[in-house]
């Protein structure tokens, strides 16, 4: 039995759900948002019941340790970096069950963008339209992608490696949800955006994990 759905079994046995921060090559700061994640861990636990572990683990792209992981979440503002074999081990995660989110933190995108086609070379990002369900469970974002931290006056996207119809990997662009999960001191953002980060947060858990 594939590694990664024997763990999705023993979650829905009611077991602690782990997610994980993806470290990369290339420069770029993979763990910047150090708050992010746990915030969002512990939101979903407050409103979605789930029980993730807020003690979010690190995996890095080419280790086999990410198939033990069934959300993992990459963000940073530089250079990326797969070699061949991350590639390869992103992709044999992905299609097999598991769900890569990629949070442009400002910078990363002319890089991500190339890195993307090294996994998927013949399935190209898809921009997700504002109907899609991942707007709309648990909570409703009827205009799509909410606008979370400004930097070049860009409409936020959502863009999507589909297989066999569902989101495998996500692409947030212009939007930087990540900012608004961390802590509120961090970016002093106000509480109705940091609410709308984390809750856009939830229905992308949601979705990955129901999905």
């Amino acid at each position: 039995m594939n590694k990664l759905i024997l763990l999705l079994l023993v979650f829905n046995l009611g077991f602690s759900q782990e997610i994980a921060v993806a470290k990369y090559a290339g420069g770029g700061d993979w763990y910047a948002n150090p708050t992010s994640l746990p915030n969002l861990a512990k939101f979903c636990n407050q409103n979605i019941n789930t029980s993730i572990n807020t003690k979010v683990a690190t995996v890095e792209v080419g280790s086999a340790e990410i198939f033990t992981y069934p959300f993992v979440h990459m963000t940073g503002h530089g250079n990326v970096v797969f070699s061949a074999n991350d590639a390869i081990n992103l992709r044999n995660y992905i299609t097999s069950g598991g769900f890569l989110h990629i949070d442009d933190n400002y910078g990363m995108d002319e890089f991500i963008r190339k890195e993307i086609k090294k996994i998927f070379p013949d399935n190209p990002l898809t921009e997700i339209p504002s109907n899609h369900l991942i707007f709309k469970e648990p909570f409703s974002f009827s205009s799509g992608l909410p606008k979370i931290h400004e930097h070049d006056n860009k409409k936020p996207q959502a863009f999507g490696i589909f297989i066999e119809g569902r989101i495998a990997l996500l692409y947030t662009y212009e939007t930087d949800l990540g900012d608004g999960w961390e802590d509120s001191e961090v970016h002093n953002n106000p509480q109705t955006v940091r609410e709308k980060a984390l809750k856009m947060g939830a229905n992308i858990i949601n979705y990955a994990f129901k999905n």
